[in-house]
């Protein structure tokens, strides 16, 4: 058996190796991408180019995602504002956490759904929220709802929220960047044959592979991020309570409710504490079914829980 330390620990650093690698990744694929379209459009291979362009461009973006996701993503979900005397428990519960953390309180949100759930967002501590559906507060027990908000407490003082928007970002900009290559790659050259010579013709072998592999790739390790967090909330949450059981029972009572989660789209999917698609996710174990889901088997964190002390 494991203690909360020795688990947090491994977590952070197999979630660091897996941030490092999606980083160099996605800077490769950019730089290979603009380069490629940089000789579709004439010009000679070499510098920054296109890859500067795509660098402002992501900037911009990021930046806009940073200040107002919190805003879309409730916006989206339907969301209204918690009160402390409809939504008791909720809130005393999140206000008791936070101040044994010593981090601010998050904004509340409630969705009405009838399906348990509950996400975190936000750019930062000061301006996080977390939200439950009212399938939550009327489904779970006070201690089970205190090991929810303490995972999505975790997500937030562990800056998740920011990170997963960044990483969505860059994912997206490979994506953007690779159907732009290929549709050009499809009208043909722009710039003389001979352009870049050589090194030229390996650049654009090279743009279409990776036009064609880099948004899958980014994409599975996107989601292995996503999953890696999840094990690391988990952690957060019972270092928090100091309570495995309520977080293990919170979570068979999510993934066993057989209430579809109308207010979820795949745009806030992976924001929830256990995937409100469950009904659509592959019965597969082997590790190549589990590259494609955004949180780690529910058997598989209870485990990992169950074994902290």
């Amino acid at each position: 058996m494991r203690n909360i330390y020795e688990v947090q620990a491994a977590n952070k650093i197999k979630s660091a190796v897996i941030i490092v690698l999606f980083t160099l990744f996605i800077g490769i694929s950019t730089y290979i991408l603009t380069q490629a379209f940089g000789l579709y459009m004439g010009y000679r291979p070499g510098g920054l180019g296109y890859f500067g362009l795509a660098a402002i461009l992501s900037g911009v973006i990021s930046f806009v995602s940073y200040y107002f996701s919190d805003r879309i993503v409730l916006g989206i979900s339907g969301a209204r504002k918690a009160d402390r005397n409809r939504d008791f428990n909720f809130y005393t519960s999140t206000e008791n956490i936070a101040l044994s953390t010593g981090s601010p309180k998050p904004d509340l949100y409630v969705i009405a759904d009838s399906a348990p759930n509950a996400f975190a967002t936000g750019r930062d501590p000061k301006h996080a929220v977390i939200c439950a559906t009212t399938g939550l507060l009327e489904k779970l027990s006070k201690s089970e709802i205190e090991g929810v908000i303490a995972h999505e407490m975790s997500h937030i003082r562990n800056y998740d929220t920011r990170l997963m928007s960044i990483v969505a970002v860059m994912v997206g900009m490979v994506a953007l960047l690779g159907d732009w290559f290929l549709r050009f790659s499809w009208r043909g050259r722009r710039g003389r044959d001979d352009e870049g010579g050589q090194l030229g013709a390996i650049l654009i072998i090279l743009g279409i592979v990776f036009a064609i592999l880099s948004p899958i790739i980014a994409t599975l390790i996107q989601l292995a991020i996503s999953r890696r967090r999840e094990f690391m909330a988990d952690a957060g949450s019972v270092s928090i309570t100091r309570q495995p059981e309520g977080l293990i029972s919170a979570l068979k009572k999510i993934s066993t409710d057989p209430e579809p989660l109308e207010a979820a789209n795949k745009a806030t999917a992976h924001l929830y504490i256990v995937n409100p698609f469950k009904d659509r996710i592959k019965t597969g174990v082997s590790w190549f079914s589990n590259l494609f889901n955004t949180h780690p088997p529910i058997a598989e964190r209870i485990k990992v829980l169950g074994e902290m002390q």
